[in-house]
């Protein structure tokens, strides 16, 4: 960044910054978000905006920057002075959702790429992120191949806001369909009932079920009230795009490190995210000898 041009924090409080930053994103054809917790933004001498991006939680976003600073690190100085506020903040772990095109814009600046569809690019500011997080949850007495357990190795990630029947039979049928099933309770307090709360219920609920194991679901199961759509085109289904990058990350990321081959779900016909076209509820396993689900 030469002389000219300074990066400092954009007052969300105040409806003047506010309205200016919600209107440079749509200038660039984004859209702002209302999580949005903190942003940055470069401007020149006459305090005119140049570039932002932005945060919420542990995910950065909303980069938007002028053809006038293309090639000025614009987006290198955007990101430390996130980084540093998101560290300030308590989150280490940092998260970037984007279109694919821009991988060496994020990579240059330290990114690493989680997985890939042709419609998004998910990138952390640590190397091999998920096999660090949850080698911790593959005990020692864990065969080290799924192979090795006559009827696989099976998951179900769930969100039990609270733990029900319904989550208990979903349960029950995929222990019995598998020999060893690992359940991941979503981590995410986006819920009326807190994590530390529905990861006990399920831990309890479980318990006579002898080839369970339930385990946090840490930062890399997306869901809906965390991904980002504020660069989506109208017309593009959110919903799909999410879940096709869900589903890539654990299948590539996360399922080699438990050889999971399996994966369950419930089907609710109320729900666009698990509808099945079918009347009442029921269960679906999408398996793969390698996990490609």
């Amino acid at each position: 960044m030469t002389d000219e041009y300074h990066v400092h924090e954009i007052s969300l409080g105040f409806s003047h910054d506010r309205s200016m930053l919600a209107d440079f994103l749509l200038r660039h054809h984004l859209r702002f978000e209302e999580d949005i917790e903190a942003a940055y933004g470069v401007f020149d001498e006459q305090e005119s905006l140049l570039g932002c991006g932005c945060c919420a939680g542990s995910l950065l976003k909303c980069f938007a920057v002028d053809e006038a600073l293309r090639g000025q690190n614009a987006l290198g100085s955007l990101i430390s002075r996130l980084v540093e506020n998101r560290f300030d903040a308590g989150h280490y772990d940092l998260f970037v959702i984007t279109r694919p095109k821009n991988k060496p814009l994020f990579t240059s600046c330290g990114f690493y790429t989680l997985a890939e569809t042709a419609d998004v690019l998910m990138l952390e500011n640590k190397k091999n992120g998920p096999e660090r997080f949850y080698s911790e949850f593959c005990s020692e007495d864990t065969p080290q191949a799924s192979h090795s357990l006559k009827e696989g190795v099976g998951c179900i990630v769930m969100n039990c806001n609270p733990f029900t029947k319904g989550h208990l039979g979903l349960i029950t049928f995929a222990a019995s369909h598998c020999s060893l099933l690992h359940i991941f309770v979503v981590e995410e307090n986006k819920s009326v009932f807190p994590f530390d709360v529905r990861l006990k219920l399920v831990q309890e609920g479980t318990a006579h079920l002898p080839n369970v194991k339930v385990h946090p679901s840490g930062p890399y199961m997306i869901s809906s009230a965390t991904f980002p759509t504020y660069f989506l085109k109208e017309g593009e289904d959110a919903a799909r795009i999410q879940s096709e990058l869900d589903i890539t990350l654990f299948a590539s990321r996360i399922a080699p490190i438990f050889h999971i081959t399996k994966r369950f779900a419930g089907e609710e016909p109320f729900d666009r995210f698990r509808r099945t076209g079918r009347k009442g509820r029921g269960h679906k396993c999408f398996q793969s000898p390698k996990a490609s689900f």
